[in-house]
């Protein structure tokens, strides 16, 4: 022991055999000069991030709040309408061009529905780590760049594209963020079923581009989506029903319950079968009634299968497998126009 005031000394506590290392092991020591110095893992956890490491996670979040993977889902309607009004691979410059605008109006629309939503995130799991409710991003920010990214994206399809293209991304981007996002998603249960019109403008904005008018098989396109929405989501609100339910978002399941959902589901599905079918006159061939007939079958019979068997894994099936099925009868649509003419 060492020597302590009034004659007794300071016992040393034991180390364990086999251990070397002391609970102070990783405080700052004092040097043989007497200045303070800091052991190896504690300099590691006190040492700030590099700038690039730092600029990298600042640019990730900004991403992130586009929400890119909705992004690519719009974007690859876009791209097939551009390709079905073309019957073929329109000039490359247009494409860039418009599915440019569209991640900046879609990417627009997402940030600003981050901006709004910030109250009810924080109380879902797949949202409460969003940059702006874990406060990585201030929300005067996010403001900014949703609006920015709007503006964008309608000066360049407006300026580069067309005016026709460039005012149906805005009324997109608008009716997204204010009718269905600020009025619809907290007041009724069937906001999925109004709040679909944004997300079906897509197709209209890549008809438009190429064409520089809407025919009727441009808003069977659009009707497309705007029925393929609900069993979408609602399969989704199935799988999430109690994080709406903690975050006061009336969504189906919520509001009316598992049955009436599954009912719903299954209701909007066959809407969405007939309407593809009904969609081959104005323009597609059976290439498209054949891939429609396939994969519309698939639909209806994960639909029933919900319905008559409800779990979660039958939810999952059906949210999944409405994914796959968006993309497949657009690219039907391709295929046929691009083959037959």
């Amino acid at each position: 022991g060492t020597p302590r005031a009034g004659g007794k000394t300071a016992r040393t506590p034991a180390v364990p055999a086999g251990n070397s290392r002391t609970p102070q092991a990783n405080l700052p020591l004092p040097d043989r000069s007497g200045a303070i110095s800091m052991s190896a893992p504690a300099l590691a956890m006190a040492a700030p991030l590099p700038a690039w490491a730092a600029a990298k996670h600042v640019v990730a979040d900004y991403i992130a709040l586009t929400k890119p993977g909705i992004m690519s889902l719009l974007l690859t309607t876009t791209f097939c309408a551009m390709l079905i009004a073309e019957r073929g691979l329109p000039p490359l410059w247009l494409v860039v061009v418009t599915l440019l605008g569209g991640v900046l109006a879609s990417g627009g629309a997402s940030v600003l529905n981050c901006y709004i939503d910030r109250d009810i995130d924080g109380e879902m799991s797949r949202t409460r780590n969003r940059a702006i409710v874990a406060g990585r991003v201030s929300p005067q920010a996010a403001l900014i760049y949703g609006v920015v990214l709007s503006i964008a994206a309608v000066l360049m399809l407006g300026i580069w594209v067309n005016w026709l293209a460039a005012m149906l991304a805005l009324a997109g981007n608008l009716f997204y963020v204010f009718i269905y996002t600020l009025w619809l998603k907290r007041s009724t249960p069937y906001n999925i079923v109004i709040g679909g019109a944004a997300g079906a403008a897509p197709p209209l904005v890549g008809w438009a581009a190429v064409t520089g008018d809407l025919t009727p098989l441009a808003w069977g396109l659009f009707l497309i989506v705007f029925a393929w929405t609900p069993p979408h989501f609602w399969a989704l609100a199935l799988l999430k029903q109690g994080e709406y339910t903690r975050a006061a978002v009336p969504m189906l399941p919520v509001v009316r319950g598992e049955l009436e959902t599954r009912r719903q589901i299954l209701l909007y599905t066959v809407i969405l079968a007939v309407g593809c079918l009904a969609l081959t006159p104005f323009g597609l061939g059976w290439i498209y009634l054949v891939g429609a007939i396939v994969l519309n079958g698939l639909f209806l019979a994960y639909a029933v299968l919900l319905y008559r068997k409800p779990s979660k894994r039958a939810a999952r099936q059906m949210f999944f497998y409405s994914l796959w099925y968006l993309a497949g009868i657009f690219a039907v649509a391709v295929i046929d126009r691009v083959l037959l003419g």
